[in-house]
């Protein structure tokens, strides 16, 4: 996965000003030193030969404490620009996303981003991606010829693609360990698979965020997910019945009421919100007391707090009720379960979110950043819903 740290930047500076180097500092929140970079290679014709030094206009937020960032980045430089352009609002984000929802299209300007790519040996792909940032270019010591630049495209692509090369050895150590699809497979069988839909969904993302979403991108990361192949007049004949069959099978069931649940299981498998939404219990409850604690965390004045180990406690106790959604959803709209092995992998996944929950919350407690009250009582749902859990995890395992 990508480091992506540009809320953390206070200021930094690159200086491109020796050819086949690039040396700088970064300035990150929540470090007590500047970044040091040493990397070979050259930036993009605009920033080539110039000493660019820049400052974050928003406040930064410190960064993340779950994996060790560096002091010295040494490797190659990957793409370094200041000249793509990026559509923004010209008005707030909140009331951008208030026009959205009326339906009213924000207005926008085109901003320049600046791009600073690189491949260290420590940190692999880290990016720095902002339209936020003051900027200061220096005339340019030499220029890149034509052959140069296309040389530093070729090595920025190697750069690139020894990242994939990663992406894929982390599918690859996941995928070789898959049993046969036709044996029976078991919940840590599950739990292999679940970890290979990870990494592909993590190289699907950096795809995304490295190509964008044009016709030519789309084309350029169904080659790199390996979907691009040629099909047979046979294999497009039965692609094509098969999307028919789906958008069929698709339109057929949004034309169907939804069934209703069975009224024998209510209040086991399925609740009804106040919203007329069906829900499983112990996600639904999950849901609540997770919008709960983030709540009283803003009515406090921490919403926006800088203490890491908050932000991840109200942050996973969140996405527990996500995993939650996602392992028991079926079961309180369709009354039964597909394979109890299954839903216990997913409710693995989901227990891991809330065990980091919770530590998060014991790591918050003794700094008395919240009432001892809030604690106590969000300590003792995690704990309920824990327990909710493994309840589940021992019922689906017999089935």
């Amino acid at each position: 996965m990508a480091w992506r740290i540009h809320d953390s930047v206070i200021r930094g500076e690159i200086d491109n000003r020796v050819k086949g180097h690039v040396r700088g500092q970064l300035w990150l929140e929540g470090l007590s030193e500047p970044v040091k970079l040493e990397l070979t290679g050259n930036a993009c014709a605009d920033l080539a030969g110039c000493r660019l030094t820049f400052r974050n206009k928003e406040k930064p937020i410190p960064m993340p404490t779950d994996g060790t960032f560096h002091p010295v980045q040494k490797g190659q430089i990957g793409d370094l620009t200041a000249s793509r352009k990026a559509r923004v609002f010209t008005v707030p984000n909140a009331e951008a996303f208030a026009m959205m929802d009326r339906g009213e299209k924000p207005p926008e300007r085109i901003a320049n981003v600046l791009y600073l790519e690189r491949y260290s040996d420590g940190n692999g792909r880290v990016v720095i991606e902002s339209t936020e940032f003051e900027l200061k270019i220096s005339e340019p010591e030499w220029r890149l010829s034509a052959a140069e630049e296309q040389q530093r495209g070729q090595e920025a692509e190697k750069g690139w693609a020894k990242f994939c090369t990663q992406l894929n050895d982390a599918i690859e150590q996941q995928r070789c360990r898959q049993k046969d699809p036709e044996a029976e497979w078991d919940e840590h069988d599950y739990e292999r698979f679940l970890k290979e839909s990870d990494a592909r969904n993590e190289k699907y993302r950096e795809l995304m965020e490295k190509h964008g979403d044009s016709d030519e991108a789309e084309e350029k990361i169904a080659q790199e997910m390996g979907w691009a192949r040629e099909l047979t007049p046979e294999e497009a004949e039965r692609r094509q019945q098969w999307i028919e069959e789906m958008n069929a099978a698709a339109q057929e069931a949004l034309e169907e009421p939804e069934p209703e649940p069975d009224p024998a299981t209510e209040g086991r498998d399925w609740i009804r919100t106040a919203d007329g939404d069906i829900a499983h219990p112990l996600q639904h409850r999950c849901f609540e007391s997770s919008m709960k604690f983030w709540h009283a965390c803003d009515e406090l004045g921490l919403k926006e707090c800088e203490d890491d180990d908050l932000n991840a406690s109200i942050f996973e106790f969140q996405t527990t009720g996500v995993k939650l959604a996602g392992a028991l959803g079926g079961i309180a709209r369709d009354g039964g379960v597909l394979d109890g092995a299954f839903t216990v992998a997913r409710l693995k996944r989901a227990l891991d979110h809330l065990h980091k929950a919770q530590a998060g919350l014991e790591a918050v407690a003794p700094k008395k950043l919240l009432p001892e009250k809030l604690v106590t009582e969000t300590r003792q749902e995690l704990f309920e819903i824990r327990e909710g859990i493994l309840r589940l995890m021992d019922e689906y395992r017999g089935r």
